[in-house]
């Protein structure tokens, strides 16, 4: 026997995803953007103040190479985001 949640979740976002998102999200997306573009910049100065500390066991140069590593992918995460908003 299947779980209720098992089968009331996935149809309900179904749902939002066919029918709902399409309307909600060009109202939310520039409000998205520019809490997702403030939270990457903040992990980014964060992660800088770290790098080649006592506490990180990691080379300098180790922890330069991770850094540029995560800023790609929040500049690919943000261009998928942009992209799926050109789309629709």
């Amino acid at each position: 026997m299947v779980c209720i949640p098992c089968i009331v979740i996935p149809v309900l976002l179904w749902v939002y995803k066919k029918f709902l998102e399409p309307y909600i999200y060009p109202v939310i997306a520039p409000f998205i953007k520019r809490v997702w573009s403030k939270r990457a910049v903040q992990e980014t100065a964060t992660k800088q103040g770290q790098g080649g500390s006592a506490g990180n066991p990691q080379a300098p140069s180790a922890a330069q190479r991770d850094k540029g590593d995560e800023s790609e992918i929040y500049k690919v995460r943000l261009m998928l985001l942009a992209s799926e908003g050109v789309s629709r």
